[in-house]
């Protein structure tokens, strides 16, 4: 088969170009190297939908976040994915940020960003966000900001591309490409794939698929930034929270998640290592001492988790959507802060490229946009799980107490389209594991229904990848081993 189109990568960006392309009677594949989607960048994001007031008026990257910012209650509406328009606040300490804030209200109200405004009346200030700091001068509000869960926005836009007809291959990491007579031939470690466009959407490794075609015009440096999750009930907050921004960094942020968590971060480490999600004594206490800047009573002793994610600076500092000198082939690269909020802002972008390419986007008759509402055990009232548990026991089995998932949510999230084959892809699709025992109770119980359901012995079960294994073997098998060896 000859596809239309294939995507390289599958964080949000890829899987916002295909579902966006979905919506066209062609044929599309999505490759993506790792053993699931969301696995790269957008798996370690804030999670911030952005106003877009901040980035400078010059760069793509500004009026994709303004465009993509608005696109937002759409799509949450169509995808049913986590999604709160609960404001920002950039915070002033100081006298002199004010100007640095009436700058940004000025050019976003220019820019036509609704509802921006500059408060320096700290007792309202205090009534909007009574954990901030009483040290607080003035913030700028923007209402148009959000939260929004990253990779479970990206398993929707993934589970609707694919009931559209988008073909996705995982563990399909691209080794070589080749062009000729208006055909690239991609080869990956399990498969050669062949098609007439592709979209290079592969995050840090966006610049090396690039060389593949022998376009070397960008280079991307891993910029780290870690981050502390809190406790559910650690605090409220009523907004996101930004300190007054640098040139290398919006700054340490304070934000609430989607499902109420507060968590911290991120710092700004530029390394060379593509792969170091490491994170240390350091940089955390460096996130922490920043946070409390903003919130002096954040409860450090309800810590539950930290991480690191990476982002892909490019040697531009803007977004590369770029219809290249190789016709057919387009880069989506270096999308860093705000590419999130930008995703399907992108997407479009680049369906105006195929069209110049001549590609035949003729409407797909079949095309649903709508991605049914995930049922949640929460959200279901006691009579309507009484009835739940009549007809499907598994929804009585609690499998993760800190988050009251049963075994019903976990058979869902597998046997979805695009569904989890992983301990953690279960985990960042319905949440065992996320809470305070942080999966000490109920991995083994998902590693059992992971094997049952995958047909697989439970010692193949992973944690994320092919090769991250959390057993060798069974004790006793070994045990028997040895004595029957003399060992």
């Amino acid at each position: 088969m000859i596809y239309d189109v294939v995507i390289i990568g599958g964080g949000v960006i890829g899987c916002c170009i295909a579902r966006t392309l979905s919506k066209y009677d062609i044929k599309i594949a999505l490759l993506e190297k790792e053993a699931d989607i969301a696995s790269g960048t957008t798996k370690a994001n804030s999670g911030v939908v952005h106003a877009g007031y901040a980035a400078e008026r010059e760069y793509i990257k500004r009026d994709m976040c303004i465009k993509g910012n608005k696109m937002y209650t759409q799509a949450a509406e169509e995808l049913n994915f986590p999604f709160q328009r609960i404001g920002s606040f950039v915070v002033a300490l100081e006298d002199g940020q004010i100007k640095e804030l009436e700058e940004e209200r000025n050019n976003g109200i220019q820019d036509g960003i609704i509802g921006l405004e500059l408060i320096l009346d700290k007792t309202k200030i205090k009534h909007m966000e009574p954990n901030l700091t009483d040290d607080v001068v003035g913030v700028l509000h923007a209402p148009s900001a959000g939260i929004v869960s990253p990779y479970e926005m990206t398993f929707a836009l993934a589970e609707n591309a694919a009931m559209n007809g988008v073909k996705f291959f995982r563990n399909h990491k691209v080794r070589r490409i080749r062009h000729q007579n208006y055909i690239f031939e991609l080869k990956t470690k399990k498969g050669v794939f062949k098609a007439h466009n592709v979209i290079n959407a592969a995050g840090l490794f966006a610049s090396k698929i690039s060389k593949m075609v022998g376009l070397d015009y960008f280079d991307l440096m891993p910029r780290k930034g870690e981050y502390i999750l809190f406790d559910r009930n650690a605090m409220h907050l009523n907004k996101i929270l930004f300190p007054t921004a640098t040139k290398v960094s919006k700054g340490i942020l304070v934000c609430p998640t989607a499902h109420g968590n507060t968590f911290v971060g991120p710092n700004a480490q530029n390394i060379s290592d593509k792969e170091d999600t490491t994170t240390t004594e350091a940089g955390l206490k460096e996130i922490l001492e920043g946070a409390r800047k903003l919130v002096p009573k954040l409860p450090g002793r309800a810590s539950i988790r930290n991480f690191a994610g990476l982002r892909a600076i490019p040697n531009t500092y803007d977004f590369i959507i770029d219809n290249t000198d190789v016709y057919g082939f387009i880069n989506v690269a270096g999308i860093l802060s705000p590419g999130l909020t930008s995703c399907y802002a992108i997407a479009e972008r680049v369906t105006e490229y195929l069209e110049l390419l001549g590609v035949d986007l003729k409407s797909n008759d079949k095309y649903n946009p709508i991605r049914p509402k995930p049922e949640l055990f929460t959200n279901f009232s006691k009579d309507e799980l009484d009835q739940k548990i009549r007809k499907d026991p598994a929804w009585g089995r609690i499998i993760c107490r800190c988050e009251t998932i049963p075994e019903k949510e976990i058979l869902n999230a597998i046997h979805a389209p695009v569904g989890a084959t992983t301990v953690d892809g279960v985990k960042f699709r319905c949440r065992p594991g996320m809470g305070r025992c942080q999966g000490g109770f109920c991995r083994p119980r998902v590693m059992e229904i992971l094997a049952r359901e995958l047909n697989i012995p439970y010692q193949e079960v992973t944690k994320k990848s092919e090769d991250s294994y959390y057993l060798i073997s069974k004790t006793k098998d070994e045990l028997l081993r040895k004595i029957e060896s003399g060992e």
